[in-house]
This record gives structure tokens, sequence and C-alpha cells, in this order.
């Protein structure tokens, strides 16, 4: 580390927590964003800035003139490009920081393998469908998960932590609901929201990463900014839950 990284991430060097032991771990680690909108966006600036070492992006969208409120990494001329690219190049000036876009929808071997290339998952998609898949794919690779979502004025946040097994997966708390499909554009959300979302994530991941423990290894966190109120919700593992019940865990994987 040289003078100018140590200048540049002083006010992590200096908690008590996180020294510069914890921020050289950062430099070292390999993080998968999935889905680049209001949390993505967010979560990856942060992490960019924080001196994460790699960020691996997927997404297979464009970019939407509805969605600048609240994906803050683009602009009026990003308009119709891949959100990969226009992330990318924004991230690019955020620091030292190596960039692997993966402009795709993440399903099968391609997720399997981009999570086992990683230290941990950040989850910021819009749909149940991608977040069984997502949390499927680190439980077998024995990845951390932090998730977070938003809808209308209500986020939640949790870490799924292979370290916490009786814990359980995201999908002990969200059995399949007949509501895979339905996304936060088709519902509402607060921009604001998103982003405030979109940083707890960015800070949870990089606790996981330093070394920094997290009641949300146990917990659900969530915030309704409708009154201002939040609260947490001690998780256990469903006995019966397909993906990380001991039976449905892959012991070569893990």
């Amino acid at each position: 580390m040289d003078d100018a990284d140590l200048l540049r991430h002083s006010g992590h060097i200096f908690l008590p927590e996180m020294g510069i032991a914890g921020v050289e771990r950062l430099a070292r680690a390999r993080v998968l964003v999935v889905g680049l909108g209001g949390l993505g966006t967010v979560a990856a600036l942060y992490l960019a800035r924080s001196g994460v070492g790699e960020l691996l992006l997927a997404d297979p969208d464009t970019v939407a003139l509805s969605n600048l409120p609240r994906q803050i990494l683009y602009g009026d001329d990003d308009v119709g490009r891949r959100k990969t690219e226009a992330a990318g190049q924004a991230l690019a000036m955020a620091g030292s920081i190596r960039l692997t876009l993966l402009p795709e929808r993440l399903a099968g071997a391609r997720l399997r393998d981009a999570v086992r290339a990683c230290d941990l998952v950040c989850d910021g998609s819009d749909n149940f469908a991608t977040r069984f898949a997502v949390n499927a794919a680190c439980i077998e690779a024995g990845r951390p998960l932090v998730s977070a979502a938003v809808i209308r004025m209500v986020g939640q946040l949790t870490v799924i932590d292979p370290g916490e097994p009786a814990a359980g997966c995201y999908r002990c708390l969200y059995p399949e609901s007949g509501e895979e499909g339905a996304s936060c554009s088709e519902r509402g959300i607060l921009g604001p929201i998103a982003g405030t979302l979109g940083t707890l994530q960015a800070a949870e991941a990089i606790k996981r990463l330093a070394g920094i423990p997290s009641p949300l290894t146990q917990d659900l966190w969530v915030f309704d900014a409708k009154d201002m109120t939040s609260h947490r919700i001690h998780r256990h593992r469903d006995p019966q839950c397909p993906v990380c019940r001991p039976s449905a865990v892959a012991g070569p994987s893990r």
C-alpha cells in the first residue's frame, strides 16, 4: 500500500474495527453485483470508492429514462446504453478498481461460475426469481450473500452467511408465493430509499469482507420510510427448505 492509498483510505484505516489489515482485505476481494438498478449502482459506487479490488457487474438491461431518478451512475446521455457499459465507465473514474462486465441475466452454470469466482455477492435484483437463483448459487458455493430489496417506501436488508447455517437462507424467508415475477418498477418506488438501502448494502459487504461482525447474518432488517420506523426480524432455517436444509446442500461445493 503506497502513500496515496494510505491517504485515500485513511478514514477506514483509523477505524479500530478495520485498520490497514481490513483495507488490504478489501483490496484483495472480488465482489459480484447482480442488478445495476437503484440498489446496485449505489452499492457498486461505494464498493469501488472503498477500495474493493474487483467488481463483477451483471445486468442484461439498457438504461431507460425512468431509471434516472434512482440509478445514480447514469445520466441522460446513457439512455439506451447497456447498464454494464455505462456503469463500468462511471466506476472506472471512482478509483483504482478492476471491472468485469457481464451484460446478461446470469442463470444456470453461468451464475454458478460467477458466484464461485467471487468472495461475496451483492444482490440488488428486482424480482424474486433472480433472488431465489442467486441465493441458491451462493448456498451451493458457500459464498456470503448481501441481499437488499426496495418496494414503494419499504426496504429490507440481510446477510446470508455460510458460517450461520441455523439462520437459514433467503428462500427460508420467502417461500415461492406466485409473485416471483413482480418488480419494483411495477409497484412503484421512492428513489432515495433505494439509495439508502444500496449504501447499507455496501456497508454490510465491506464489513463482511473486512471481518467485522454484523447482526444481519442472523436477522432481517426492515425500514419503512413512510413513518420512519425500522425493526429486525430474527431468521431461522426452514427445516423443509429445498435450498439450505443439510440434505439439499451439495458437499463438494461447500
